[in-house]
């Protein structure tokens, strides 16, 4: 690994550099990596425009074949590729195994749904020439590409959110070209799957500006990626306030762009009375299991449990506590990380308005995050607006409810949120019913009898939600919908057929799914 970025097909130094760092040893990792420059990003976005238009027009098949290639090299990439994410992120090996599969096969499914074809959406409403009092002409819509794509890799999924995760896989698959700013906590990770892209590029005879990489820990080199008029859309996951200054800059351009941003949630998990009755301490010891995965380092952490008070919430309580005390502490993401979690963690402890109810096991080590759980009542809750507030980590609020009333008040009086979950029985089910209306404008997915850490990679996934849990609620950043972000409509009127794209043309020689007169016609 030479520690260099790639701008296009070149491998580029720079004399200013950075290093990776191993939080389970508190070490930097060599070797170091060369630190781009506003030239450098400048001239990643022209290459990018310059392939534009060719990478576009390609064929379905032929971006699908692209995708699969860069699932091929990185599966190639093999145990190294495994071991330096653990090196540079404190994640478990089964963890990021699994990871690398994820990412492999998220790329492969929007090969598969590139060949499907029904993304481009085409549409033909066919001339109407004796309608009174006016004619219709011939018209046909389709989706095109909207143009290079700026994407930030992610700190807690060093590669199903990073270089080749779903913003980039989502963004090949629309025709995008790419810039991936990568993130600075796992530089070498970086560096080995844009290294599979880039030979992908080659492979597949594509221009080089389909891809490109910038490195780089400042702030400021993601700000001149977003600000170039070259890029017109953005995808990021992270912090809100990360995805609130990219927003900013996108906005204050000349040329505005949408900023697909997935920020913060604290994913409520509802506990209705039938189901804590039955099964509460099985439930106490499966939300602990989902709170402490991955040292809490999820966007989809069950951040409050909402129950009514009673005896059977106070087992689920006593259950829980035990089960946190034990849960040993895990390496966290990175010093930063730690270190905001340990600050939110205080905080809770030091709000008069919640009860400390366990911390986990203490350990030695500079990046350990102790789980943590605390406990308050409904009104305290709705009362204080910081106690709603995301943290990020293995720490989890109990809230203790009055009445099913109350707990529509608090569902009402949360931000938008990615995830819900129903504790539920069928005894349930009536009480239930009227919540889901309530949860459907709050959150982007609502699920029942299982916790929310995990998220499916399939066509009917949602990994959205209203602000802030993302920037655009219309949209997901996981799943075959998220080639959606970044494609737009182009209506073709009465264009002669020699002139029409393929997609639209009378022959459809793509062999694509057409809605012709509302009538939807598969090839």
């Amino acid at each position: 690994m030479d520690g260099h970025f790639l701008i296009g097909a070149r491998a580029v130094a720079r004399d200013a550099t950075f290093s990776g760092y191993d939080p389970s040893r508190g070490e930097q990792i060599a070797p170091a990596f060369s630190i781009s420059t506003a030239e450098d990003v400048a001239e990643a976005c022209r290459l990018a425009a310059e392939a534009f238009d060719a990478f576009r027009d390609t064929d379905p098949d032929q971006r699908a074949r692209f995708l699969e290639t860069i699932a091929d090299n990185i599966d190639a990439l093999g145990d190294a590729l495994v071991a330096r994410a653990m090196q540079e992120s404190g994640l478990p090996q089964a963890r990021l195994t699994g990871e690398r599969g994820r990412t492999s096969g998220q790329l492969r499914l929007f090969a598969t749904h590139l060949r499907r074809g029904d993304w481009a959406g085409v549409t033909f409403d066919t001339p109407l020439p004796d309608r009174a009092p006016l004619p219709r002409g011939d018209l046909r819509q389709r989706r095109i590409a909207i143009g290079p794509v700026a994407v930030f890799g992610a700190s807690n999924f060093p590669l199903a959110f990073s270089v080749a995760g779903g913003d980039t896989a989502s963004a090949l698959a629309a025709g995008c070209p790419v810039v991936v700013k990568g993130h600075p906590a796992h530089p070498g990770t970086t560096r080995m799957v844009a290294d599979a892209i880039r030979d992908a590029v080659a492979a597949c005879g594509l221009p080089e500006g389909v891809f490109s990489l910038v490195q780089g820990p400042a702030n400021e080199l993601g700000a001149v990626l977003v600000t170039d008029p070259r890029i017109k859309a953005v995808g990021f996951t992270g912090s809100r306030g990360g995805g609130l200054a990219l927003m900013k800059l996108a906005g204050e351009r000349p040329e505005p762009i949408p900023v697909y941003a997935e920020m913060s949630s604290i994913n409520p998990v509802i506990l209705f009375p039938q189901a804590l009755a039955a099964r509460g301490e099985a439930l106490a010891k499966a939300y602990v299991g989902s709170l402490t995965m991955g040292a809490g380092q999820f966007c989809t952490n069950p951040g409050i449990v909402i129950g009514i008070a009673g005896p059977d919430l106070d087992r689920f309580v006593a259950t829980a506590t035990q089960a946190l005390e034990q849960a040993q502490p895990q390496v966290m993401l990175t010093k930063g990380i730690h270190a905001a979690y340990d600050n939110g963690v205080s905080a809770l402890e030091a709000n008069p308005s919640v009860e400390t109810l366990a911390r986990g096991a203490e350990g030695t080590g500079c990046t350990l995050g102790r789980a943590a759980l605390f406990i308050t009542d409904a009104d305290r809750f709705l009362a204080d607006p910081s106690l709603a507030h995301e943290v990020f980590g293995a720490s989890s609020v109990v809230i203790r409810a009055k009445d099913m009333a109350q707990i529509a008040a608090l569902i009402e009086g949360l931000e938008g949120q990615l995830t819900a979950t129903l504790q539920i029985d069928e005894g349930d089910y009536e009480t239930a019913a009227p919540l889901v209306p309530l949860l459907e404008r709050k959150v982007g997915r609502i699920l029942a009898n299982g916790w929310p850490t995990g998220v499916e990679v399939s066509t009917a996934i949602v990994h959205g939600g209203p602000f802030p849990a993302t920037s655009d609620p219309r949209s997901t950043s996981v799943g075959t919908a998220a080639i959606e972000r970044f494609l737009r409509p182009v209506c073709y009127q009465d264009l002669p057929d020699a002139l029409l794209p393929k997609a639209v043309r009378s022959a459809n020689p793509l062999n694509l799914p057409r809605r012709i007169d509302g009538t939807l016609e598969v090839a």
